[in-house]
């Protein structure tokens, strides 16, 4: 079917216009760069051509085929920016009106195009005559006495010059009812010269300020646009938008010298997000200024790649302030802008994550342990909370908070939690880990939410009220490594041997329910390094060096303090036959209840029938191991060693249902 495209779209763009909304035809397509995936486009209004750039949200549509050679697009939201002395127009938005055509015209590129001439058309003087009376001061009246180009009132060069038209096309012009300035004036007899007109003024859209005067270059304020519009090809631009996320000021030292920055986290109305970066002098500006929550309205700051190690939002930019960027507080508030933005994953879902990736995450809090202090490898102290989470996937993960949050919202969720309440956390941007099984930790940008006002907690409370507490559940921290199995299966103590398990390769999971029928007392614990290294504690043996310090061989470092640590032997059995397993620190905090230190402290200085007392406590009660099996070597033999992972007690109820379940099976067989 016939095709026509914008007549002059190409030059109209580049004269500045954002509101024509063409009708072009791309003619190529080329990626750019191979760190930051770009499309170039090169499009046509049938006459001239000129160079394009997709905003990254748009390379969907060339990967999907919906734009193509040949295919006829219209420009919805477009800017055109000089790059290195060349005009490139960047494409914001577009509707593809036909997937595929033949070439329309023979175009040429802009800067090697003529200029454009218009022809006469005198079918169309009539509607072209409103659009010409906008630039024109001319009445063009029955008894016309002169007739002027378009930018009548300017000498071009001296060689423009009124022109009355002779008696001759005088009468002519007097039988004309209607005249098309735009398409140039006609010949209208033999003795008259043909006359061009110039070219019309270049598009200038409607200033969004009001007119005080003489306004400077550049000084009408700047167009506001969606976050995900931003591209580096954008001369000036601001965006509005909510503070959802503030970092830390953080102090560094490289080359150049000392420094500080500081970065906070941007949502605008659209759901678009964005990190926003400073540095040094540019802190001190702006650091107190913003808060978390209020709406800015933002200019003037430079674009460059995110840096995916260390910002987890879904934008492939991020804005770093300048001396002459603004940020100005919206003195009302805009209800358009979300508080706050989640894109909740069930627990589930981590298993099968990524070592650090980046989760949104929201369950019932149903244990909260003590916070305990931790030494970084710079000799600095923090302090170290571990909770866990249920959500109605079947699952349950560990959430281990560090620092403020321990204190602040961790101390919070143990109080209500030791009250008998159980609260819904919302978790924004925690940080997966494989040690041990999967994990999620606190980072700075990491915000937590306690019962908050949302649908996805609303449903989590009404799922854990109508029996999810009491639904059985299986933990993916520290019992799942990589190359495990997801779901190993119910074993018996005997199984472990006459199954042959841990004889393998890969190491066997298991999960045996058993009692403790004995433990080993002399070497339950051992002293440890408490030293940081990475996000992860050293956590080797450590000994006295000669000034009653304890030295760590492997960081080589010296310190007053040092960790204690669980190693227990545990002999275990049930029905069928025992076993011995080793515990170590977390889940011998589980079985023994206090902190290895606090049971060091008793057993060698203080109370050793307190601490007979309490081993005796734990020996018959029932547990849920779950353990992995493996072969290793001890000298020239192979043994194998079974570690428990994870040591839950027994619920009941829980179980009670889990051996229906297993009745139900085998009469259904």
């Amino acid at each position: 079917m016939p095709v026509n495209l914008t007549p002059n779209a190409i030059s109209t763009i580049n004269d500045g216009d954002v509101n024509l909304k063409p009708l072009v035809q791309v003619l190529d397509i080329k990626q750019m760069g191979s760190a930051q995936e770009r499309f170039r486009l090169l499009v046509s209004d049938s006459v001239l051509t000129q160079h394009a750039m997709l905003g990254t949200q748009l390379n969907d549509r060339v990967k999907t085929g919906l734009v193509k050679k040949g295919s006829v697009i219209q420009l919805i939201d477009y800017i055109c920016s000089q790059v290195q002395k060349r005009k490139i127009i960047v494409v914001l938005n577009l509707e593809t009106i036909i997937p595929d055509c033949e070439i329309i015209g023979n175009p040429k590129m802009v800067s090697d195009a003529p200029a454009q001439k218009a022809l006469p058309n005198t079918n169309s003087m009539l509607s072209s005559t409103a659009g010409y009376n906008n630039l024109s001061s001319q009445s063009h009246g029955s008894n016309m006495h002169s007739i002027r180009p378009a930018l009548s009132s300017q000498s071009h060069g001296g060689n423009m010059q009124s022109f009355r038209p002779t008696s001759s096309t005088q009468n002519q012009v007097s039988k004309m009812q209607t005249f098309q300035p735009a398409l140039g004036a006609q010949n209208y007899g033999n003795d008259v010269q043909s006359f061009r007109p110039t070219v019309q003024p270049p598009y200038q859209p409607p200033p969004s300020y009001r007119n005080h005067g003489a306004v400077m270059k550049n000084e009408a304020p700047a167009r506001i646009i969606p976050i995900n519009a931003l591209n580096p090809y954008q001369g000036r631009w601001a965006i509005k938008a909510r503070i959802t996320a503030k970092g830390d000021l953080r102090r560094y030292n490289n080359a150049r010298g000392d420094g500080k920055v500081f970065s906070f986290d941007l949502l605008d109305s659209d759901g678009g997000e964005i990190r926003v970066t400073c540095f040094n002098a540019v802190v001190d500006r702006f650091y107190d200024v913003v808060e978390v929550g209020k709406v800015y309205l933002i200019s003037k700051g430079s674009l460059k790649p995110a840096q995916k190690n260390f910002n987890h939002l879904k934008n492939d930019w991020e804005i770093f302030l300048e001396a002459t960027s603004t940020v100005d507080l919206c003195p009302e508030e805009d209800g358009s802008i979300p508080q706050q933005q989640f894109s909740f994953k069930s627990i589930s879902e981590i298993e099968i994550a990524e070592n650090n990736s980046i989760f949104d995450v929201i369950g019932v809090v149903i244990s909260v342990n003590p916070s305990v202090p931790i030494l970084r490898k710079n000799g600095m102290e923090t302090q170290r909370r571990i909770l866990n989470l249920k959500d109605g996937s079947g699952w349950t993960i560990e959430l281990t908070l560090w620092g403020d949050f321990c204190n602040k919202e961790g101390q919070k969720l143990q109080e209500m939690v030791d009250s008998g309440f159980f609260p819904i956390l919302a978790v924004k941007a925690g940080k997966v880990s494989d040690f041990n099984g999967k994990s999620l930790g606190t980072i700075s940008s990491t915000q937590l939410f306690i019962n908050p006002d949302i649908p996805e907690a609303h449903a989590a409370k009404d799922w854990f009220d109508r029996g999810g507490c009491d639904a059985a559940s299986m933990s993916i921290s520290r019992d799942i490594v990589q190359g495990g199995p997801k779901n190993e299966a119910r074993k018996t103590v005997s199984q472990i041997k006459h199954e042959g398990l841990g004889r393998s390769d890969k190491p066997d999971w298991a999960t045996v329910r058993a009692s403790i029928s004995f433990i080993k007392t002399d070497t339950f614990c051992y002293t440890a390094c408490p030293l940081m290294i990475g996000d992860r504690q050293c956590n080797k043996k450590v000994t006295r060096s000669g000034n009653s310090r304890w030295q760590c061989d492997r960081c080589n470092q010296e310190f007053d303090e040092c960790d204690y640590r669980y190693l227990l032997q545990i002999q275990i059995q049930d029905h069928t036959g025992l076993t011995w397993v080793t515990a170590f620190q977390e889940s011998g905090e589980e079985i023994m209840g206090y902190p290895a230190k606090e049971l060091y402290l008793l057993k060698y200085e203080s109370n050793d029938s307190r601490f007979a007392d309490i081993i005796r406590s734990r020996l018959f009660y029932q547990y849920l191991f779950r353990l992995k099996i493996k072969e290793e070597m001890y000298g020239d033999e192979q043994r194998v060693k079974i570690t428990i992972f994870k040591a839950d007690k027994v619920c009941y109820s829980s179980e009670s249902r889990y051996m229906l379940d297993l009745i139900s099976k085998v009469y259904a067989h």
